[in-house]
């Protein structure tokens, strides 16, 4: 090997010192993530603990969703489970209208906080929050008005 001015071999490795540890430690305010869908909303969650700030797409709760039902729709797992107050909560919702957004961020929180303390899935089972709403906007079909509404039916 070449070697340095310093007379140590140019692919030696540094290594730290005697007190310190090589690896690095876990953060403590780790984020745990879900995700939720509904209609064609997607919304994705980061949930840690903290002193229950609630974001969506980088604005307040109330900013983003003004209607009481959506409002009360997102802030539903967190109640069920009392951890308003102690969880703070990240979301980027993007899709669909304001239901299906605010219908995704619930299940995405629910996700969340299964995985944060598997010890809440059974009060999040109870309240429904963790099953996905399925129902889907129909497709219109060829030679009909709509999905189901036919164009008017001429005898002759």
């Amino acid at each position: 090997m070449t070697e340095n001015p310093k007379n140590e071999p140019t692919g030696a490795k540094q290594h730290s010192p005697a007190g310190q540890s090589a690896q690095k430690s876990e953060p403590k305010n780790i984020f745990i993530w879900g995700t939720g869908r509904r209609k064609t909303s997607v919304a994705r969650v980061r949930i840690k603990a903290g002193k229950g700030e609630l974001k969506i797409n980088k604005k307040e709760l109330t900013k983003y969703f003004t209607r009481p039902q959506d409002i009360n729709a997102v802030l539903a797992p967190l109640k069920a489970t009392d951890t308003q107050k102690s969880i703070d909560v990240l979301v980027n919702v993007k899709g669909g209208g304001i239901t299906g957004q605010s219908g995704a961020v619930m299940l995405g929180i629910a996700r969340a906080l299964k995985i944060y303390d598997p010890q809440l899935t059974q009060k999040l089972r109870d309240g429904g929050y963790l099953t996905r709403d399925s129902r889907m906007v129909e497709r219109k079909k060829p030679g009909q008005a709509g999905a189901r509404k036919r164009f008017q039916f001429s005898k002759r």
